[in-house]
């Protein structure tokens, strides 16, 4: 199959398909925690390519279990580190799109800078051009770029949403679909007001694209239930998705229910309970069950 056919499908999957994005793409910093969470103890490796050899080996229990297809599950994010590995002898983004019908994005940012102007902008994304190039020959739909909002700060949010959106037009020159993942602070004392500037910002930002270019907002789940309505009817918007950004996957769901059009794409919510000492039964169950609930919030009112 040709790339722009493949492509194709999985834009019409993201157009007609009711789910969720799955976030596996914990990078070094959170891998640790990531890992201590699923019941590794820091000290069970001595080197970064081991740490990373047993994170694959999480997300691939993850990806192979029954209970994770494409029925309820429309996308997954993937660390590079995962792209560049196989599950079940094939490659980790073909295996996602061949044997479950899950669409597969690619985490494209580096991290973040020290905090200026109430926020984390985006480290520069050396060989950029090339890990794009790569990500299409390994048959990725679209990226994700995260930075971070801690204070309701204009000229902040303001350098945060420019950054973003160029960034953006990069990868949609490169034909890849840019995931834009302003995350606010949910501890911030100022959430509300920051999430009132972002939203402006985007806005200024989604009516200076060209007609047809398709980007997708990933967002704290905000305050003011239905918050980014305006961003979810708009034209050059394939999907707004919320990151469960610290919240329990029980609030998590809760707020994702006040977001009509708004679909979930949560890491730790969604790995939340399942261990490696669990039996393939005990997992499965815990698994389904977190996919299920997430799945119904994600599609109420939809």
């Amino acid at each position: 199959m040709n790339a722009s056919s493949l492509k194709e499908q999985y834009l019409r999957k993201f157009k007609t398909q009711p789910g969720f994005i799955a976030a596996l793409d914990q990078s070094g910093g959170s891998t640790p925690k990531a890992l201590k969470a699923y019941g590794i103890k820091e000290g069970a490796w001595s080197n970064d390519e081991e740490m990373f050899n047993l994170v694959h080996e999480m997300r691939a229990r993850i990806i192979s279990s029954h209970p994770f297809n494409g029925d309820r599950i429309i996308g997954a994010i993937l660390f590079e580190g995962t792209m560049d590995k196989d599950i079940k002898g094939e490659p980790s983004a073909d295996y996602l799109w061949n044997e479950k019908r899950v669409v597969p994005f690619l985490k494209v940012d580096k991290g973040l800078v020290e905090e200026k102007d109430g926020v984390q902008l985006m480290k520069p994304i050396p060989g950029l051009a090339a890990l794009l190039e790569k990500a299409n020959a390994k048959h990725i739909f679209g990226t994700k770029e995260r930075s971070f909002i801690k204070q309701a700060n204009p000229v902040g949010i303001k350098a945060i949403v420019s950054q973003q959106f160029e960034l953006a037009a990069q990868i949609s020159a490169a034909g890849l679909v840019p995931i834009i993942e302003p995350e606010v602070d949910i501890h911030s004392p100022e959430k509300a007001k920051a999430e009132d500037l972002l939203k402006a910002g985007i806005l200024e930002e989604l009516n200076k694209l060209p007609s047809g270019q398709l980007v997708m907002l990933k967002i704290t789940l905000p305050e003011k239930p239905g918050h980014y309505a305006e961003c979810v009817k708009h034209p050059n918007v394939l999907k707004v998705v919320a990151l469960s950004g610290g919240y329990s996957l029980k609030e998590g769901n809760e707020r994702l229910r006040h977001n009509p059009g708004v679909i979930a794409s949560f890491s730790r919510a969604l790995l939340d309970g399942l261990t490696i000492q669990q039996s393939d039964a005990e997992y499965n169950a815990g698994l389904d069950s977190t996919i299920q609930s997430i799945y119904e919030a994600s599609e109420k009112l939809n």
